[in-house]
């Protein structure tokens, strides 16, 4: 096999890499998962923790993470194998972006089917179909679009049919490369983006209960702090950001030596934390002057705001453009995360991009259909990436960037001085504590709450009781 090189293309402009980066680490979590944790983990108690998690864990990794893609040039796997190598280590430490490029694949297959699912409402939404007089019409609506209500093959078909074209446009972006596709992508769709999330904000604003939406995001309710809040903090901060999938790592190889690394990766930590502070209210005001239940989670997409949007003036126009918003975040993350096969296949010889994004375009294709027919499928993936994968590729990264790399290695992508020694502290001796901490207890909340294990007393007096056993006859 022929020598691989350094990447040749690079970010056009800051502004692209910018807009690229914001659009990878800003996706659907953002929407239904932040702004029900903030409510119901004591509103601006569990932000104030959450904006330090942000900035004393994800940061230093995200800094980490573009500062080893900028020194190696390379993909995230042969990235960090040739740093290995240049500090005399062993190569295997590519395991840990093996683990990440593992998380982003497994991640990107049931994230492409929830991204159909969006696709479907939109459609629904611009023919005046968006089913959503009541709670119970509105979840009939949900549960016969993914196919397990009435003419269930029918569904499911449709489903392939969506699932095949959003696939699709996604290998048609990467395939075009990093300027040609990534970069033209993000600096349309992210600034549209932002566009549309002040427009729903400020029609949720005008149309919903602000008042109750501000009590329930940011009034301090210190009292229902406990380790389970610093848990889902370090948690969403963490998978927030982005960082752990290899993806900053092969963004990170198409910088340009002008680009400051730890001004940028601020910036990019600082606008994700701002779009899950203020989707709250592009969702909460309109909940709450509907009576519904804002603890609802994912269904309060699919079941709950439908039948917010019946009770508004403009409500179906205000559907089209709030699934929309929904799905341009779901496609810029997409994008990147399918950029992290791509770009390791594209290093191999004999393997173009576009021919790279189409075979995992396939691969992803094929899995999906999997999950369209049976979503148990889904579940098992969303606990083996978030609970195991994600944070283990994460404290691996952390060690191999504060311990297996010298400070001289990346004196020249961070800079010296008091930043590089705070930077290193928080690398060594912070980070990789907090990510093992999500590591063995997010793990196991998981499958006490996903699979009804049932954990000892101690654990379960720390972790809260998720799931209780039934009584015994």
């Amino acid at each position: 096999m022929a020598q691989i090189g350094r990447k040749t293309e690079n970010w056009s402009s800051r502004f692209a890499f910018i807009m690229a980066a914001v659009g990878s680490a800003v996706g659907l979590g953002n929407f239904w998962r932040f702004p029900y944790m903030a409510g119901e983990n004591g509103g601006g108690a569990f932000i104030i923790i959450y904006i330090c998690c942000v900035a004393f864990v994800a940061l230093p990794l995200l800094m980490a993470e573009y500062a080893m893609g900028r020194k190696s040039g390379m993909s995230a796997i042969e990235g960090v194998q040739s740093l290995a190598r240049a500090e005399g280590r062993s190569q295997n430490w590519g395991i840990a972006t093996w683990l990440g490029a593992l998380s982003a694949f497994f991640i990107l297959t049931f994230y492409m089917v929830i991204s159909c699912w969006l696709l479907a409402y939109i459609i629904q939404a611009i023919g005046g179909e968006l089913h959503g007089a009541d709670a119970i019409e509105s979840g009939q609506n949900f549960v016969n679009l993914i196919g397990q209500g009435e003419t269930p093959m029918q569904a499911r078909w449709y489903l392939l049919f969506l699932l095949a074209l959003f696939i699709g446009a996604n290998a048609l972006v990467v395939g075009r490369g990093v300027k040609g596709g990534l970069e033209t992508a993000a600096t349309i769709l992210m600034p549209l983006f932002f566009l549309m999330l002040i427009v729903v904000v400020g029609f949720a604003v005008a149309n919903g209960d602000t008042v109750r939406t501000l009590a329930f995001l940011f009034e301090p309710k210190w009292e229902d702090v406990g380790f389970k809040t610093l848990l889902a903090a370090l948690g969403q901060a963490f998978f927030s950001i982005g960082v752990g999938v290899g993806l900053m790592i092969t963004y990170g190889a198409y910088l340009d030596r002008d680009t400051d690394i730890p001004r940028a990766s601020g910036l990019i930590a600082a606008s994700d934390t701002f779009v899950a502070l203020i989707a709250g209210f592009a969702i909460f005001p309109i909940v709450f002057a509907a009576g519904l239940d804002p603890a609802s989670g994912p269904s309060l997409f699919f079941v709950s705001m439908p039948v917010a949007f019946e009770a508004i003036p403009g409500g179906n126009i205000f559907a089209v453009v709030f699934f929309s918003l929904a799905l341009f975040a779901a496609f810029t993350s997409s994008i990147s995360l399918m950029e992290v096969g791509v770009s390791w296949l594209e290093e191999r010889e004999g393997v173009t991009r576009p021919g790279a994004a189409a075979g995992v375009g396939f691969v992803l294709f094929m899995i999906g259909a999997a999950y369209v027919f049976s979503l148990d499928y889904l579940d098992f993936m969303d606990f083996m990436t978030e609970g195991l994968l994600l944070p283990l590729g994460g404290l691996l990264m952390a060690v191999f960037a504060g311990w297996v790399l010298s400070r001289d290695m990346l004196v020249s992508e961070l800079g010296e001085g008091m930043l590089m020694n705070v930077w290193r502290f928080l690398m060594r001796w912070f980070v990789p504590p907090f990510i093992a901490i999500i590591l063995v207890f997010g793990f196991l909340d998981k499958i006490q709450d996903q699979y009804h294990v049932q954990l000892p007393g101690a654990l379960v007096s720390l972790l809260g009781p998720n799931w209780t056993p039934p009584p015994a006859e």
